[in-house]
């Protein structure tokens, strides 16, 4: 859902049983298969305890995804400084074999 495009596009889904029109900028496609991604993570969660308020199967769901970007985010910065070193390792052995 690309906010740097101005053309949008209405894109229809369900999650938690519950429709929703929304506006994307990007493939509707794409959007689609957020939706279901969330649809799915809501209906886990609810199915794992007795939660049956949709507030609450949506709070949990936000704070697992949260998780999730978290995670994701400490894996790019390492990817990032060991690419780094990596580098500074590559500029030294070229320095050294010139």
């Amino acid at each position: 859902m690309d906010s740097g495009s101005s053309e949008k596009n209405l894109v229809r889904v369900t999650i938690f049983q519950y429709p929703y029109t929304l506006r994307s900028s990007g493939e509707p496609g794409e959007t689609e298969a957020l939706a279901r991604t969330v649809d799915e993570l809501m209906n886990q969660i609810a199915s794992r305890g007795a939660v049956n308020d949709p507030a609450r199967v949506a709070v949990l769901t936000s704070l697992h995804l949260a998780d999730r970007v978290r995670t994701l985010e400490r894996q790019i910065n390492q990817l990032f400084d060991r690419a780094e070193e990596l580098e500074g390792r590559a500029a030294r052995i070229l320095e050294e074999n010139r």
